[in-house]
């Protein structure tokens, strides 16, 4: 059970509203952790919040909610919200060097949180493992859609490689901190 299916409502009328307000303040988190963003000077990706936000949303609300809530986010973005990293919006992003990984953001929160339903989230060993899958997606979506701007071999290294080191920390914080939540607020 994710903490989102915890504390929803079980009237039916409060737990659309419940749904709808956590799937416009996951896109809310989502577009304040794109705000710490900064650029590697090799890589046309930012270095942002946006991965952690991401995973733990998916984490948080679940596949659909969670993948809802991201959905929500590029909406906003291509409407032309400045939600994208360093205040950035309109579908430009969506269709720049960066849109792969975007777009992958909503695997990413899916897996996660399909992994979170069947209760991978509530160790940190196996919530690592779900964390991992979720950023396999967003990379390989990422890194295939960067590639048609440098290529295959570069899209790796200038879009993969330097990332994996800072959301390996961040995979580990949600995995550390995550099963702690999920038990509070499911034992509660």
């Amino acid at each position: 059970m994710t903490i989102v299916n915890a504390l929803r409502p079980a009237e039916r009328t409060q737990a659309h509203v419940f749904n709808a307000t956590a799937v416009i303040g996951g896109s809310i988190f989502i577009a304040l952790s794109a705000q710490i963003s900064f650029f590697l000077p090799f890589s046309p990706v930012p270095v942002t919040g946006q991965t952690f936000a991401v995973l733990l949303i998916g984490a948080l609300f679940g596949a659909k909610l969670g993948a809802a809530a991201v959905l929500a986010y590029l909406a906003e973005g291509a409407a032309g919200l400045p939600v994208f990293s360093a205040g950035g919006a309109t579908i430009a992003h969506l269709i720049g060097p960066s849109g792969g990984y975007l777009v992958g953001f909503v695997g990413a929160a899916w897996i996660v949180g399909a992994l979170a339903e069947r209760g991978w989230t509530a160790h940190p060993v196996t919530s690592a493992v779900a964390m991992i899958a979720g950023a396999a997606v967003y990379f390989a979506v990422g890194a295939a859609w960067l590639g048609l701007f440098v290529g295959a071999k570069n899209a790796v290294i200038a879009g993969v490689v330097p990332f994996l080191l800072g959301d390996a920390l961040k995979i580990a914080l949600v995995s550390i901190i995550l099963p702690l939540a999920t038990r509070y607020v499911t034992r509660r």
